[in-house]
């Protein structure tokens, strides 16, 4: 039994840093760069506990953002990135309180 990220996408996130997951093989990818854990996928059910993930190296987070097309230093996708500023505010926020 395979697992289907998609369809539950928007409400599955890192039950460490609340981010959005990403699918990489056989396990959920944090987008996080600060937490960067791998939680694995057995027998098609996701393992979501914090003691049984993976933290990736810096360099393996970023090389699976890369193949997700996500920014490798932020783990935004081309979206997010659009809407978001560097501090990860809305960029239609912070217009001086007027």
């Amino acid at each position: 039994m395979a697992f289907d990220l998609e369809g539950i996408k928007d409400i599955l996130v890192c039950p460490k840093s609340k981010s959005k997951l990403v699918m990489q093989d056989a396990s959920l990818i944090c987008v996080d760069p600060d937490c960067r854990l791998r939680y694995d996928i057995r027998d098609g059910i996701p393992i979501m506990l914090i003691e049984e993930a993976t933290e990736l190296s810096s360099e393996d987070w970023k090389a699976t953002m890369q193949k997700q097309g996500r920014d490798p230093d932020s783990g935004l996708s081309h979206d997010e990135a659009d809407t978001t500023g560097v501090n990860g505010d809305s960029a239609d926020e912070g217009d001086g309180g007027e």
